[in-house]
């Protein structure tokens, strides 16, 4: 089953945390220093913040599924569609190791569609070191 994702970059992660424990009346499923990630079944949503040095606001959204097979369907989907994609197999990024591909939609927002194989103890790579698509969570 497939999961809408949400990733907002913020301005002080504590702050935010307080405020969206708050809005979803609960604490996050993740929180590390620079992200907190809440795992809501009621919207079924992964809603992802972090505060890194970039510009506040919505980062990017996307699907986060569970299982490879609902991963490889949407990504022929994406396919079938002929809209560009770029790969990420075993990809390191938000403290965990996943399965990944992100697509630009006309106006330029990036939209991750993933599958998490598990948790990792970093963050990831550093988003300025990498272009839109390739960085960590952008």
């Amino acid at each position: 089953m497939k999961r809408f994702h949400v990733h907002v970059s913020v301005k002080d992660l504590a702050e935010s945390i307080r405020f969206y424990n708050g809005l979803f009346g609960t604490p996050p499923a993740v929180e590390k220093p620079e992200y907190a990630k809440w795992l809501l079944d009621d919207p079924r949503i992964s809603f992802a913040i972090s505060q890194l040095e970039r510009a506040t606001g919505v980062d990017h959204l996307g699907f986060q599924v569970d299982s490879d097979e609902e991963l490889k369907a949407l990504r022929e989907q994406v396919a079938t569609a002929r809209i560009s994609a770029h790969d990420e197999p075993g990809a390191a990024c938000c403290y965990a190791k996943s399965d990944r591909y992100w697509v630009e939609d006309p106006q330029g927002v990036a939209w991750e569609t993933f599958h998490t194989l598990g948790s990792i103890p970093v963050f990831g790579t550093k988003p300025e070191a990498a272009s839109k698509t390739d960085a960590c969570c952008s």
